[in-house]
């Protein structure tokens, strides 16, 4: 895998979308989740966020998880095959992770297609793996541990990262 993308409502959250009183839109993130794609970065792929929504919030946490954000994306398979022109990748290339119908053609285009635990149906059927988390609850953190494994950097990212932050 070279390309992660994300969806973020149900897969980054956990699909909630709560407004304050003054109609806010807020969103929780899992701290988990965020340090997957810490992980994934220093094992050297590239990070996409999805969102068929056009959520400030959303531009917001994927400038902080250094991912390019792509706002408004209904038509998921195209936004996806688009993203692979663009970084000259072919779809096999691309772990994809999905929870709802508007994520089946991206997932259909991915060499491999994550469903959180807690995705719909029709999106666990055409998935290669499902998560044990659920969306919001580091399904992410989870999938990144996965794919990081196969290749084979696993520990050595984990020993790269614990050693920034003072372990020894």
């Amino acid at each position: 895998m070279r390309l992660l993308a994300v969806d973020v409502d149900g897969v980054l959250t956990d699909g909630r979308m709560v407004l304050s009183d003054r109609g806010d839109e807020l969103k929780a993130f899992h701290t988990r989740d965020g340090i997957a794609f810490d992980l994934a970065r220093r094992a050297g792929l590239r990070l996409a966020m999805i969102t068929g929504e056009t959520s400030v919030i959303a531009k917001a946490r994927g400038a902080k998880l250094g991912a390019e954000v792509i706002l408004g994306a209904r038509r998921k398979g195209d936004t996806v095959e688009a993203l692979l022109a663009q970084h000259e990748l072919a779809g096999e290339q691309l772990a994809f992770i999905g929870d709802d119908l508007l994520d089946v053609p991206a997932l259909q285009r991915a060499g491999l297609a994550i469903a959180v635990a807690d995705a719909a149906a029709e999106v666990k059927k055409v998935a290669h793996v499902v998560t044990k988390h659920r969306g919001g609850h580091g399904a992410v953190r989870e999938a990144v541990e996965l794919i990081l494994r196969a290749q084979g950097v696993w520990a050595k990212t984990v020993r790269a990262f614990l050693l920034e932050h003072g372990a020894r």
